[in-house]
Parts: structure tokens; sequence; C-alpha cells
């Protein structure tokens, strides 16, 4: 069976290694100037660091370069093409044909990507792209099976196909969108985006018989969130996208918690593995099963099974899960005290979910004791005071350094 890759958002360097961890084949990032999470804590220092990192244990990265750029951006773009250039990441994610000829003509040896937010959605335009040096498309994620596997049955064979298989659907057509610059000055296309689309709205009709009357359209007397959309999953899907032949299975996310990068990860690395070595058996159930526990909106396999699929919004606007937490992160392991940072309240009783790397089942157990990192004094419980807050807590199993720790809330 063709071997597929699993690909990893890292918003961060910490965020990269925690995705290695638990089981990505390679990861994107890019720097918060030029790719389109303008908010991500990747600058040039910590984008060398991982490009050189991923190499050194052997794994991939590709780097997003994929704003579309005025003028005044390029200076800083061929800059950046000049150091990539010398680094030699695994590829350049880029939509902007300005950026990919600049990319061209000063990272000749780093293969394109073409970003998904270049709406790649025909074969032709799959060979429009490889005609014009692109390594691997990103298909827009409003596709579904059938056109996929048309694709990969008459692509060119050498041109690699990747697609999002989980996360955050914008409402806009694959990412492309002016909501957030329209309302909030701050672009979606310059990786500034505010999420309008997710923000509850209120709608008034006029009364047709009183013109100048506005009569209140809501669900609830908080408005409605019209255009905020469900999360994607695919996991369901997965021995079917594997059978087709995608080349690589990327995961949306660079602004979201390690909690969340291990949680997503740790799932799709174990199922992609299991179905591989025995698809007769696969079931889907227990992968599904970890992914409800980090989700914050509601699922949606979106257009992947259906074009005609309505179940795909969120009007509730809920971003929270209730059920579980990033609990902490284990810092250094000691058979009777361990230390970790945490990320929520820690108090004893709290019953604890340890994420395994390539392990679907979670260990639980509960807290019996906690100690003051300082002092090894016993408290009752723990709360996040300052960036970096550690406390000391006696592990069940012997675990290895940045591995993700799960809070059960109720």
């Amino acid at each position: 069976m063709k071997t597929i890759e699993l690909l990893a958002p890292a918003g961060s360097f910490e965020k990269a290694k925690i995705a290695y961890l638990y089981g990505a084949d390679a990861v994107y990032c890019g720097t918060s100037s030029l790719s389109l999470r303008a908010r991500a804590d990747m600058q040039e220092d910590d984008l060398e660091n991982t490009i050189r990192y991923a190499h050194e244990i052997g794994k991939k990265i590709y780097v997003t370069l994929n704003i579309f750029a005025w003028d005044d951006k390029y200076e800083e773009i061929i800059s950046m093409a000049k150091k990539l250039e010398e680094l030699k990441p695994d590829g350049i994610i880029a939509a902007d044909v300005g950026v990919i000829e600049a990319l061209k003509e000063y990272a000749p040896s780093v293969p394109i990507n073409i970003s998904t937010q270049a709406n790649i959605i025909s074969l032709q335009d799959c060979k429009f792209w490889h005609q014009n040096g692109a390594k691997r498309v990103i298909m827009a994620r409003e596709m579904n099976k059938e056109q996929l596997k048309y694709i990969m049955e008459n692509k060119p064979k050498d041109l690699e196909v990747e697609i999002f298989v989980h996360g955050a659907i914008c409402f806009a057509f694959s990412g492309r969108c002016f909501l957030s610059d329209f309302l909030s000055c701050r672009s979606a296309n310059l990786g500034d985006c505010v999420q309008s689309c997710r923000w509850s709205y209120n709608i008034y009709a006029e009364e047709k018989n009183n013109p100048g009357e506005m009569m209140p359209i809501e669900t609830n007397e908080y408005g409605t969130s019209i255009f905020s959309s469900k999360d994607l999953c695919l996991i369901k899907e997965l021995p079917e996208i594997i059978d087709m032949g995608i080349d690589s299975l990327k995961i949306e996310g660079r602004l979201k918690t390690e909690y969340y990068i291990a949680s997503v990860i740790n799932a799709y690395r174990n199922a992609i593995d299991d179905y591989q070595k025995d698809p007769e058996h696969y079931d889907d159930r227990k992968y599904f099963k970890e992914l409800e526990k980090v989700k914050t909106r509601g699922l949606t396999t979106f257009y992947f099974n259906d074009r005609k699929n309505k179940d795909i919004q969120e009007y509730s606007g809920r971003q929270y899960n209730e059920n579980y937490e990033f609990g902490g992160k284990v810092v250094e392991y000691n058979k009777d005290k361990s230390t970790i940072e945490i990320r929520n309240k820690l108090q004893v009783g709290d019953v604890l979910e340890i994420i395994v790397p390539y392990q679907i089942e979670p260990y639980t157990f509960t807290i019996c004791e906690l100690w003051n990192e300082e002092t090894n004094e016993p408290i009752k419980e723990v709360s996040p005071g300052v960036k970096g807050q550690k406390v000391k807590i006696k592990l069940p199993i012997e675990c290895q350094k940045d591995w993700i720790i799960r809070k059960k809330k109720n």
C-alpha cells in the first residue's frame, strides 16, 4: 500500500516538536508576516531552527509563503526566498503567482507546493500548475471524493496531491475571503483574519406595511452564527482517501494548542497505521472518540461525500469543549514526583488522561497528590498564574518529555 504523509500544523517551534513526537511525517509553518497566520509564534530564527530540527530527525517541513502580496511586500519575500534556498525546506507553499515567480528565481532548488488558496478544483488546474513547475497541489476543501478520484486517475504521475482532512473551514471558498478586511481592516489574505464568520449576527427585516420598522430575525436573544462553519473531519473516510492514492493528509490549526495538535495527530497517525496494517478490520469509532474529546465545534464531512450536504454550519457559535481541556505537558519524568507544566487548574481528585504517542487509548488516572514545584510541599490544587506554571505529580506510567496530559472536566 502506498505510503501516505500525515502533515501537521506548526505555529511555533515547540508545536512542531509536539507534532513530530505524536506521529506527523511533516509539518507546515511560516513566519507571521508572510504566511496566512499573522499571529503564529514563528519568527525567522524559529523557522530556521524548525527546519534544521526536522531534518535532523528525518522528518519533512514545508514553509508557507502563501499571502497575496502587495508590491511593498516583495523585498521581504525575495529576502525570505534567498534564505530558504540556503535552508532547503522540503517545499514552499504559495498561491500568489507573483510570489511563485519570485520563488522560481530566488529559491530555484526548493519545490513549490500550490496552496489551497489557489482554489484548485479541476484536472486542468492540476495540469496548469504542473506545467508551471509545481511539485504538489493542495486541493480546495470544497471538492468531493468523485472529483478527487478522477484527478488521481488522470493527473501527471509525478504531481503530488494533498488534501485537508481535519480542522476549521472558512465561510469563503478555500479561504479566499474579504469579510475580515471589510469589517475590521484586517486582511485574511495577508494572514490577519479576525474570523468575522465566527461572530454572532442579528438580522432584521423591514416590515412590509411599515416602511422603516425593522423586525429582528434571530434564533435566540444572542443572535445566530449564520456564517460559522463546523470543523472538517474525514477520519471515517480515511480508507477511501488512502485507497485513491492521495499523497498527503493535512491537518489545519497553526494557532491551535499543543494539546489539540497532539490529540488530532495521534488519532490520525493510529488510524493510518492501523488501516494500512489490517484494512479488513479497520474501525473508525475509537479514533473518532478521541477527536470528539478535543473538538470545540461540531464536526462535518463538508462536501466530501455529498455536494448537497447542508450539515456544515455551526449556528450556536460554540467554541469550547464542555468535557475535556488541556491539563498540562510533561517537563521531567520521575517515578515518584514528575514535573508538569500546567495549562488549566488541577486539583487532587481530578481525572487526567495521558495521551501516549502512537497509542490510541489514553492512560487514565486520578490525581492523588500534588506538590509545589519549588518547595516540594503537598498542595491540594494549582492554577495557572504565570506562563510556564509547574507542579509536581505522581504519574502512573513512565512518560517522556513533552507528552501531553488531558483533563476530564466532568
